[in-house]
């Protein structure tokens, strides 16, 4: 027990110094963003009901929750997933709202997973929902305050790839795939394995018109005019059809926002959580592996809590984000204000009057007493480490 006293679990950790403060600024600067597009804030409890992210919902394997139990022997859970717990608070507290919905939070998620060594458990999340408005101008509005928020980081080279959740599926079905081979060609695409994709495929006995609309799988960048293109060929096939539609709506929407150089069309993206029914997407840059922001459409997720109605949201993910920007040396400036008043024992009270006042008209002040086997230098280190902007000596 006594080795553990200084240390922490596997995949948490301490953020502290100028780390931290550097964090807390990129919060501000996503929080900003979200705001400016009248999102409204709103908390959700850490601690939900193990039934707010059931399989039915498909959020978070039960194996990946942390699990507990309250005094009456419910089964509760720290939360896993932001999305099912505000659908669950707009289905209790906008239910009769008329209008559409807009949401926006930041605190942290809990994960247990093992899949990668060193992947934080616990992590922050920052994001939005747009609860109430099904058309394509909701989900180019998500998007664009995706973008926003990312460039209000310092980032300006990354991708949103953009897919549909029901094309894979539906071209599935056409196709009249076994459940074992539709498995195999899911965990293909997870992998970004697309020869192996292509070599099943191969094998289908499947008409031209399949072939083709299988093979814009393996494209990482879909140009809108194949968009087009493929629509024409998918008309037999009212899903595949209304998968390739809704892009092409959301793509005219990211031109008149002007982010389109920030998006690409990729057919094969699959998510792993099972709410989203439409748009799907997620967010990549220099620095990490991971995505930085995952998102998409969740229409059929409110009647879960007994509330109908279209929904769409992304999370970016804090930590991730923070990891990118340190990767690609893009500076966080941390304001520097307030000051470090260094007073000696005889002018403690003065030293206290003067930080009062200067606290009472907005100043922040640090108060240090004098030691003098310290030299200026050290004050002055130890003031930048701190963000203050100066150093006042009260020792006379």
């Amino acid at each position: 027990m006594k080795e553990q006293r200084l240390h922490t679990p596997d995949g948490v950790r301490d953020i502290y110094n100028g780390e931290c403060q550097k964090k807390l600024t990129l919060q501000n600067h996503l929080h900003d963003t979200l705001v400016s597009y009248g999102y409204q804030d709103i908390q959700t409890p850490s601690i939900e009901f193990l039934n707010i992210f059931s399989e039915e919902i498909g959020a978070v394997p039960s194996k990946d929750m942390y699990k507990f139990f309250d005094k009456e022997g419910n089964t509760l859970v720290l939360r896993p997933d932001f999305t099912p717990s505000i659908a669950r608070s707009a289905a209790k507290y906008y239910m009769d709202s008329a209008l559409p919905v807009k949401l926006c939070y930041m605190g942290n998620t809990f994960v247990n997973s093992t899949d990668y060594q060193l992947k934080l458990k616990e992590s922050t999340q920052c994001g939005a929902e747009l609860l109430g408005d099904s058309s394509s101008s909701a989900d180019g509005e998500i998007l664009a305050m995706v973008v926003d928020s990312l460039k209000s980081c310092g980032l300006e080279e990354f991708r949103i790839t953009v897919g549909h959740s029901l094309y894979l599926p539906a071209l599935i079905q056409a196709a009249n795939i076994s459940d074992d081979i539709a498995q195999e060609i899911e965990e293909y695409l997870s992998n970004n394995n697309l020869f192996g994709v292509e070599e099943i495929v191969d094998k289908l006995d499947i008409n031209e018109q399949l072939k083709y609309l299988f093979s814009l799988l393996s494209s990482y960048d879909l140009s809108i005019d194949v968009l087009t293109k493929a629509k024409l060929r998918a008309k037999e096939y009212a899903d595949i059809y209304t998968a390739l539609d809704d892009l092409e709506s959301l793509y005219d929407q990211t031109r008149i926002y002007g982010i389109d150089k920030y998006i690409s069309l990729e057919l094969g993206i699959v998510s792993h959580h099972n709410y989203y029914i439409g748009v799907i997407f997620a967010g990549y840059t220099f620095g990490t592996g991971e995505a930085i922001v995952t998102g998409g459409r969740y229409d059929k997720l409110l009647s879960y809590f007994g509330k109908n109605q279209p929904a769409i949201g992304f999370a970016i993910n804090v930590d991730q984000l923070m990891a990118a920007v340190s990767r690609q040396k893009i500076e966080i400036p941390v304001k520097q204000e307030g000051m470090l008043l260094v007073y000696s024992k005889e002018n403690r009270t003065a030293a206290i009057e003067k930080a009062s006042a200067l606290r009472s008209s907005g100043t922040k002040v640090d108060l240090l007493r004098y030691q003098k086997e310290l030299q200026a230098d050290d004050y002055q280190n130890y003031a930048a480490e701190k963000q203050l902007a100066e150093v006042v000596f009260m020792i006379d």
